[in-house]
């Protein structure tokens, strides 16, 4: 399905903010806008929020198709889509969109399926982040370890377009809360970016337990070995490290040269420091071509499915 103006919306649908591209024909953004309205926002009204979103962009066809990710897609959200199981090929997403009810618009919308990981003992999810690995994999990144920085960070291996394997670590979780209540918010007030005091926390977090090591930030203040300024840095690097240390672990003594990010400069920048204190490269994606890479993509296999 192919109109005169636009070829596909595409919204990235998370917890507290969303933002959504529109793909013209040739495959090019034409349009581009973000707000607040996540899935808490617009809970119980998603059909009517979605409307809201796409009278805002400009130049939309009145039958352009709506491919929608994240947590628009959770049990919190408008339509609770199954988890497909990690393993198979990332480009099958395009065939396994759920669509979902939306009579006013008179668009056919659809939201991308999240994935589930389990091993013997472990089970881990995702939602949105499999559509940014299926744009790594239509860039023509297809095998490699990743890591997607955030609130949840993502660490996932790909192997010939197939995503392997997946875990999650609460890493800007825990610095939120950990910053700003409790026992290290006092020491975190008033930050002063330290690239030293964020590499000795790298290296704490190889040496002991998590937990210890988090405490340390405090030790080290009101025991006068770190400025209580430089605080947030060495809990910054406490929790990066954290996950370094774990994909060491992994890895063994087969650790993979370069290591692919999905994320921002200026959350990427720790782990480019992380990667370069254990003697790994890191390639950074940019996360909005990666982003319109998957709805590219994913507008190919919709016009199909509406042929």
């Amino acid at each position: 399905m192919n109109s005169p103006a636009s070829a596909l919306v595409g919204i990235d649908w998370g917890t507290t903010n969303r933002r959504a591209w529109l793909l013209a024909p040739d495959g090019t953004c034409a349009a581009e806008i973000s707000d607040d309205q996540g899935v808490i926002a617009a809970r119980g009204r998603f059909e009517a929020s979605l409307g809201e979103l796409l009278a805002r962009l400009p130049g939309l066809a009145p039958d352009t198709p709506v491919v929608m990710s994240g947590m628009v897609g959770s049990a919190m959200g408008w339509r609770e889509v199954p988890y497909v199981d990690a393993g198979g090929p990332l480009e099958a997403l395009g065939r396994q969109m759920v669509t979902v009810d939306a009579p006013s618009l008179g668009r056919h919308c659809a939201i991308v399926p999240g994935c589930r990981w389990r091993s013997q003992d472990r089970v881990d999810v995702m939602r949105g982040e499999e559509t940014q690995l299926l744009g790594a994999v239509a860039l023509g990144v297809r095998d490699g370890w990743f890591v997607l920085p955030g609130t949840h960070s993502k660490w996932a291996e790909v192997r010939d377009g197939r995503l392997v394997s997946f875990q999650t670590f609460m890493t800007g979780e825990l610095y939120a809360l950990l910053s700003t209540q409790g026992t290290l918010a006092a020491a975190s007030r008033d930050p002063v970016a330290s690239p030293a005091a964020f590499e000795a926390g790298v290296a704490a977090a190889r040496d002991t337990a998590l937990s210890n090591a988090l405490f340390s930030t405090r030790a080290r203040v009101v025991g006068g070995d770190m400025p209580a300024a430089h605080a947030a840095s060495f809990l910054s690097g406490v929790l990066m490290g954290a996950e370094w240390h774990d994909r060491a672990r992994v890895w063994g003594d087969r650790p993979p040269e370069l290591v692919h990010a999905i994320g921002s400069p200026s959350l990427a920048e720790g782990h480019a420091t992380a990667a370069a204190l254990m003697r790994r490269r890191l390639h950074i994606l940019d996360p909005r071509e990666v982003h319109l890479a998957a709805l590219r993509f994913l507008a190919s296999h919709i016009r199909q499915a509406l042929a």
